[in-house]
């Protein structure tokens, strides 16, 4: 089979499409065609060296949408059945979705029955799921002032367009480090631009909930804009900071205010249905803003780090990357 594989770490350059022998199934795991995914920052970060478990050679790839190829469960997994699968650690502690097909645990392979297009399947996952469950945590009500932080985002983009189908009037702001791409957020769904200089918010306006993409880097900030009884949730890590470091919980976290988290690694096959049927029914506008072949995924990881990069970045194997 095609795929992509990293042999040590580095830039974009040291993702290598090759040939691989096809995985073998083995008791407990089944084989995925994989038809698509989603390029996440945790993988360039990955590929960079950054995840200091993950040991080389590695097809990295940490999401996919796809059918059985071969089963070893075929009442729940039978041959031809689509198939969604997040986190779990492939790509990390085994091969991942960067190929043709991917050996997966049973565990972790969630069946589904839709008629949505590869391209949209594909855009889900790790990016709309990880939106969905933090939009749950933060417990908005239709007259909240919400703040993204990372607004521009594949997580901020998918977050802003499910808020949207809940609350269709809510007032929604959005962060940026460049205020160009501001004509980008407004067409997604935001009424207002922010910039982000250097982790510090260039405004004196507060929100009842601030969705945190940036992480810990900028959480201490966040507090500072958020009104007392609002809730914090800091899902993502963009500001490639992993830890809150001179965090003290009793000054920095705003009087009787909130912080929360969640990530993709809270899956399972209730949250998942949960996802897909509020996305259909809203009809939200679920659609990737690039796609690229898994040959072009040198390329997929270069727009992803560039300053263009905008919304979900996804890989299709699809011939008509539909």
């Amino acid at each position: 089979m095609k795929a992509v594989v990293v042999r040590q770490p580095g830039g974009p350059e040291v993702l290598t499409y090759t040939t691989v022998p096809t995985p073998q199934v083995k008791p407990g795991w089944s084989l995925v065609k994989i038809m698509g995914f989603g390029i996440n920052h945790s993988e360039i970060f990955t590929r960079e060296g950054q995840s200091p478990s993950v040991q080389f050679p590695r097809i990295l790839g940490i999401e996919c949408v796809g059918v059985i190829a071969e089963t070893t469960a075929p009442e729940r997994l039978p041959l031809g059945q689509k198939v969604i699968s997040i986190m779990g650690e492939m790509g990390r502690a085994f091969d991942g979705s960067y190929a043709e097909y991917a050996l997966l645990p049973n565990t972790q392979l969630y069946p589904v029955t839709t008629d949505l297009p590869w391209a949209t399947l594909a855009t889900l996952p790790e990016t709309f799921y990880t939106a969905f469950g933090s939009l749950k945590n933060l417990k908005i009500s239709a007259t909240d002032r919400v703040l993204v932080r990372g607004a521009t985002s594949g997580v901020g983009v998918a977050f802003a367009q499910l808020l949207r189908g809940a609350f269709p009037q809510i007032k929604l702001a959005g962060t940026s480090r460049k205020l160009n791409k501001a004509a980008q957020l407004t067409a997604v769904g935001f009424d207002d631009v922010i910039e982000d200089r250097q982790g510090a918010l260039q405004t004196t306006a507060t929100f009842d909930k601030i969705f945190e993409l940036i992480g810990p880097a900028t959480v201490k900030d966040s507090f500072k804009h958020l009104r007392e009884g609002g809730i914090v949730c800091s899902t993502g890590q963009l500001g490639k900071q992993w830890y809150l470091e001179q965090f003290d919980p009793i000054i920095d976290i705003r009087r009787n205010s909130y912080l929360t988290s969640f990530y993709s690694g809270n899956v399972d096959q209730a949250k998942l249905d949960e996802l897909l049927t509020f996305a259909q029914t809203r009809q939200i506008p679920v659609k990737p803003e690039r796609i690229f072949s898994l040959a072009e995924l040198p390329d997929a990881h270069r727009y992803l780090q560039s300053q263009a990069s905008f919304g979900k970045v996804i890989v299709l194997n699809t011939p008509d990357r539909s």
